[in-house]
């Protein structure tokens, strides 16, 4: 699914449909790691879904992707992240600046912070690729919380 020439908006929407399915899928068939126990309390152990905005500079399309494309490899070879559902779209903005938004959710909170090493170096390989604009980061992310429509 192309998002291009969507207006922001538009986007958004998209998104949100592109989002729906995986979304769904998860609720439908459970995920690869095992919920929360019931004894635990501490917040750090909890899944977090996070929902990342990644602004790539002009030209460093395709070393941002296979930079991403190794991060998802370390962080599934290290059991980090919770395999499905993982979407990544691409749109450009009016501008024609390209943008990607990538969905994941992390098996705890605590996970990234405990990243390894090799994982640390690509993550800055990513933020040199990506730019501040539009009032934000190169790389803006927050925690989401999957939600199904009805």
């Amino acid at each position: 699914m192309k998002l291009k020439n969507i207006k922001h908006g538009g986007a958004i929407l998209a998104l949100g449909f592109v989002l729906f399915i995986p979304a769904s899928m998860v609720v439908l068939t459970g995920c690869t790691t095992a919920p929360p126990t019931e004894k635990s309390s501490d917040a750090s152990d909890t899944p977090e879904t996070m929902l990342v905005s990644y602004h790539v500079k002009a030209g460093k399309e395709a070393a941002f992707q296979d930079a991403l494309a190794r991060t998802w490899a370390i962080c599934r070879q290290d059991k980090l992240v919770v395999a499905t559902p993982h979407l990544v779209v691409r749109e450009k903005d009016d501008a024609g600046r390209t943008r990607f938004v990538e969905s994941f959710t992390w098996v705890s909170h605590a996970a990234p912070d405990n990243a390894p090493p090799d994982l640390k170096v690509i993550w800055k390989e990513l933020e040199s690729l990506c730019e501040p604009r539009d009032g934000k980061k190169g790389i803006d992310g927050s925690e989401v919380e999957t939600v199904v429509a009805h």
